[in-house]
């Protein structure tokens, strides 16, 4: 009888969480339809004067040139990534 009330509780948990969860994705989907989550953000890098090897691991890796990051890496050495 135990089980069946954390069977029970468990299913109940999963429930709540994808209501809240389907809220959240609701609202993304607004704030992406209305402009405000575009990379037109004020901010947004430059990769004008990159190579195309630079290019590559930005978008692919998260990396940011040297030259650009301050010579410095930060702490995980990745923006983004696998």
């Amino acid at each position: 009888m135990k089980m069946s009330y954390i069977i029970l509780g468990m299913v109940a948990l999963v429930l709540v969480v994808s209501v809240v969860q389907s809220f959240q994705i609701s609202g993304l989907k607004k704030d992406i339809a209305s402009n405000k989550l575009t990379g037109a953000a004020t901010g947004a890098i430059d990769m004008s004067g990159w190579t195309e090897n630079e290019k590559m691991m930005y978008e692919h890796h998260g990396t940011l040139p040297a030259r650009v990051s301050g010579g410095a890496q930060s702490s995980g050495g990745m923006v983004g990534g696998c």
